[in-house]
């Protein structure tokens, strides 16, 4: 793993969000995006070498509602950049990570990802990120 590629936040209100996190780091986010497979909207922030994400549902049996319902907003996931996110996956797999989905798939802002069960990473949902078309 090279990096961590952004923290995701779950939110209720992605516009709300927006700007009270515009506010916090005197800027705006650099892309918006819905991921219909996830049933989502996205919006990316860069803080350094990192990103924040809020997440809003799009759909209310979509995870992120279903987070928001059991635990509120805040923090839903870590995700890290990766190279090759299939070795990465079969390393992990390996390790004795139990992985959610086997095969990587596109999310936001031009990423392959695949996350890794909580059960078998204390709590903590984590996302491997690998940019498409770098390798």
């Amino acid at each position: 793993m090279n990096k961590i590629e952004h923290i995701g936040i779950a939110v209720k209100d992605i516009e709300k969000s927006n700007a009270l996190f515009s506010s916090l780091f005197n800027k705006e986010p650099y892309k918006q995006e819905e991921v219909k497979s996830e049933n989502v909207i996205t919006s990316f922030f860069e803080t350094g070498e990192s990103k924040i994400e809020l997440l809003q549902a799009t759909h209310e049996d979509s995870a992120i509602a279903k987070f928001i319902e059991k635990k509120g907003e805040g923090i839903h996931h870590i995700a890290f950049d990766v190279t090759d996110i299939h070795a990465e996956l079969e390393r992990l797999e390996k390790e004795g990570f139990k992985i959610i989905s086997k095969e990587p798939k596109k999310g936001a802002d031009n990423k392959l990802v695949a996350f890794l069960h909580p059960k078998s990473t204390n709590s903590i949902l984590i996302e491997l990120c690998q940019e498409i078309g770098v390798k």
